[in-house]
């Protein structure tokens, strides 16, 4: 039996024998840049002509890997694989599928560091939040392996005199793996493997600014011993391989997170019933958030102030659960906003492969621009404190930016920045505070600082979030403690991470017998 879970303990890069091990993993990982990544699809490796070039986004010109690049036949190709295998894959018993999972999680363990460096180079990020990841996809495989496990065990029903009943969670089918590049080892990890221990089979589509950590877990898999088409890796454009994923009649559910605009056009092409579809699908989407600090009048400042900067600028602010609205009580508004500025001001931007570095880059071009449009928006509607410039040309680098007394209405304090912006509101009264937390389209996390149980308590009540955080920052959910999900135009508030997830991928079947 195994043990009871618990989370992954995080590196402790003040060590410095840690740093040394990570400098080593990275040097592995750089001797392995520019490789070919086929197409897998049940087995078969499948180079096609048209290639996608990933690249470091702290440093552009370094490629990262090359990878094959899938049409309509090759997805074709992957669905019906996924459809064979399924045949077979949803008669393996729960603890087997969830013996995969276990080992899985082991080797991921023993090669943690290296999982880590790809991180760093492919999607920009600084050794403590790569590690992070890391630590978190491993986290899902324990935890869903433990889940799957409960959920196989007998299930409570009403005892009825003369009748032996039973109820089961099998499997739904073919399922549609879409991960963001944001958590490209953790999200992708936790979707897939959920998917698969449940009883299903699975398309990855990953993400196409990440595509090569996404190959190395597809391959970490078949060496744990998952079979042949259980999970086909299949990167190429959304716009056309996306969409006839999405819309096949064979797709049983689709495991989505990234944009709200993505989010909602799965959502809606789902919805659609397809020639020969025997199912309604499923979708299980995180989308984007907005989310609020709210210090209140009877606060520590400098609690708010560290809560403010991790949440804000942690991975260059490209989290869903960021902090981009800093909505402070007007009492202690100038001593919170120079405190974020003066530990904000601090942070080392630079390659996120050094020790020292606490901002890396943003992951591509099309973020970088839209980032400092954004910037440029915000000297209109709000006062620069901080930042607002680029860094090395090299790289996608934005400065961490501050923006004071900006309305609740603003641009920047409504729409989805997913960069290191965060806009100051300065708030008459709790009261206020809370209304403005309230009033974007989205409710994915949100904090409140304060000693004031009585507003806290309010906060319980009334602050519309999906994870919502008392005295503390509003990043940095944990496996098992902290399930994920938002309400809102942020998601179907799937709760990743928590009890109830595998459900989602599992439909509950009861067997009644006379006796």
């Amino acid at each position: 039996m195994k043990a009871e879970f618990k989370n992954e303990p995080f590196t402790d890069f003040n060590d410095a024998g840690n740093n040394l091990e990570y400098d080593a993993a990275l040097q592995r990982v750089a001797a392995e840049l520019g490789g070919d990544y086929p197409l897998v699809i049940g087995g078969e490796r499948i180079q096609t002509n048209r290639k996608f070039q990933s690249v470091n986004p702290a440093a552009k010109e370094q490629v990262v890997g090359i990878v094959s690049q899938a049409d309509a036949s090759l997805a074709e190709k992957a669905i019906s694989t996924a459809a064979t295998a399924f045949e077979s894959w949803k008669l393996t018993e729960p603890g087997e599928r969830a013996r995969y999972l276990y080992k899985a999680a082991a080797l991921v363990r023993r090669r943690k560091h290296e999982f880590s460096a790809w991180l760093t180079y492919e999607a920009g990020k600084t050794r403590a939040e790569a590690d992070a990841d890391t630590a978190e996809a491993i986290d899902f495989m324990e935890f869903y392996a433990r889940e799957m496990q409960r959920l196989a065990e007998p299930q409570p029903l009403t005892r009825i005199d003369g009748e032996d009943n039973e109820l089961y969670y099998i499997p739904l089918g073919v399922g549609i793996v879409i991960p963001p590049w944001n958590f490209p080892l953790a999200i992708l990890a936790g979707m897939t493997t959920a998917a698969l221990v449940a009883g299903n089979t699975v398309v990855l589509k990953p993400a196409s600014t990440t595509p090569v950590i996404a190959a190395k877990f597809a391959e970490l898999l078949r060496e744990a011993g998952i079979p042949d088409g259980v999970v086909n890796y299949l990167p190429g454009p959304g716009g056309e391989i996306g969409d006839y994923l999405v819309d096949h009649p064979l797709t049983r559910f689709i495991c989505f997170t990234g944009s709200r605009d993505v989010g909602l056009r799965i959502n809606e092409r789902a919805a659609k019933t397809a020639p020969g579809q025997k199912w309604i699908k499923r979708v299980i989407a995180e989308m984007g958030g907005k989310d609020s600090i709210v210090v209140d009048s009877d606060c520590d400042t400098d609690l708010a102030a560290e809560a403010i900067v991790a949440s804000a600028f942690g991975f260059s602010g490209q989290k869903c659960s960021a902090c981009s609205r800093a909505i402070v009580h007007e009492d202690v508004y100038d001593e919170v906003l120079a405190k974020v500025t003066e530990r904000a001001n601090k942070l080392v931007m630079g390659s996120p492969a050094a020790a020292g570095t606490n901002v890396g880059p943003v992951i591509d071009e099309k973020a970088y621009r839209s980032i400092r449009h954004y910037v440029q928006i915000g000297k209109r509607e709000g006062r620069l404190v901080l930042g607002g410039g680029t860094g090395d040309p090299g790289g996608y680098y934005i400065e961490p930016t501050i923006f004071a007394d900006v309305g609740p209405e603003a641009r920047i304090a409504q729409e989805e920045i997913f960069g290191p912006v965060v806009a100051f509101m300065k708030a008459k009264s709790f009261d206020e505070a809370l209304e403005w937390a309230n009033n974007t389209d989205y409710g994915l996390t949100g904090a409140v600082i304060s000693r004031n149980r009585a507003h806290l308590e309010r906060a319980r009540r009334e602050f519309f979030a999906g994870n919502l955080y008392f005295n503390r920052k509003c990043t940095g959910a944990l496996v098992g403690a902290h399930p994920f999900g938002g309400f809102n135009m942020s998601g179907t508030d799937s709760k990743a991470g928590g009890r109830d997830y595998l459900l989602l991928f599992t439909q509950a079947k009861l067997v009644s017998e006379k006796m």
